[in-house]
């Protein structure tokens, strides 16, 4: 089952078959055999380790320069542009790293200001979220390594199935209100594991598309 990012689904990753693909049991000689091998070098884990890590490095040093202008006109920019971004990294038929480094400096620059207002009016929200987050994102990829979550047509129904319910929910209390007290924690806590668990599709993605040789520029 395909990753439900764009971006892992065009160009280079076009050349993965999921139907040899489906599992990890797979053999090697059948994964190599899906395409004509690519010109260019293949990508590996260490390759999406590192360049993950620096654009993460680029989101947050922007994200601290925001925080601390704390100006919304930063985050109407980097919430337009990042969308005008997202689009063109998602459907050019080359990998453009430039626009790729861009985007991550454009969610700095939404994400320092939000969290930024966040914080001005809940002392402490922001730790607890970071810290939620990165609790939640380790155990599911250390389940995910473990073989305890796989990724079927089934887990893929029912995430999205359950992300167009907080989708609605989401609509409903923009005018209603959001719900406090323990029923506005658990709910905050749904949230951040149903973005978590939609990682575990990328992973399976990027694990897929190292099997397949995928060009390294992908």
């Amino acid at each position: 089952m395909r990753s439900s990012n764009p971006v892992l689904t065009g160009r280079g990753f076009a050349r993965i078959n999921p139907d040899v693909l489906g599992n990890r049991g797979t053999d090697s000689r059948d994964l190599n055999s899906i395409e004509s091998r690519p010109s260019s070098a293949p990508m590996s884990i260490d390759d999406v380790v590192i360049k993950t890590a620096g654009l993460f490095a680029v989101l947050l040093a922007v994200g601290a320069f925001a925080w601390r202008a704390n100006s919304p006109g930063l985050a109407l920019i980097g919430f337009i542009a990042g969308f005008a971004l997202a689009m063109v990294n998602t459907f050019s038929k080359k990998v453009r790293p430039a626009l790729v480094i861009a985007y991550a400096a454009c969610q700095g620059l939404a994400l320092g200001t939000i969290s930024a207002l966040y914080e001005t009016q809940y002392d402490g929200i922001v730790s607890q979220a970071v810290i939620g987050t990165a609790c939640a994102f380790g155990g599911v990829l250390l389940a995910y390594r473990s073989g305890k979550i796989r990724v079927t047509p089934k887990f893929t129904r029912v995430m999205m199935g359950a992300l167009i319910g907080y989708l609605v929910f989401a609509v409903v209390t923009l005018f209603t209100g959001r719900p406090t007290g323990g029923l506005g924690f658990l709910i905050a806590v749904a949230a951040v594991g149903l973005a978590t668990m939609f990682i575990v599709m990328d992973l399976d993605q990027i694990e897929k598309a190292v099997a397949a040789r995928v060009p390294q520029e992908e």
